[in-house]
């Protein structure tokens, strides 16, 4: 109950401050149809679709393969768990 209040009250605060700069905006007029790029025509579509279309593979293969080595590191940890178990009565000890 205590964390949904909480949560509540934070988006309340944030709704509450960012609303004036979403009606300043508005009340500003028309920006002509430009957007944060500025004019943009047809070569900067079809670069950033490109790079977009790079992107996505890229990223999931660096993924990937910090997955992979996450994995690796994980069965070298529990191959290493397991062989201290097994010669845990040869340590000795208190």
């Amino acid at each position: 109950m205590r964390a949904a209040l909480c949560t509540l009250l934070t988006a309340a605060v944030f709704l509450a401050l960012m609303a004036p700069v979403a009606f300043a905006q508005a009340v500003n007029g028309n920006d002509g149809g430009e957007g944060w790029w500025g004019e943009t025509n047809d070569k900067v579509v079809t670069n950033f679709g490109f790079a977009l279309i790079a992107f996505f593979p890229l990223f999931i293969f660096v993924m990937s393969i910090l997955q992979w080595r996450l994995d690796k590191r994980k069965d070298r940890r529990k191959a290493a768990a397991k062989a201290r178990a097994g010669r845990a009565g040869l340590r000795g000890g208190w």
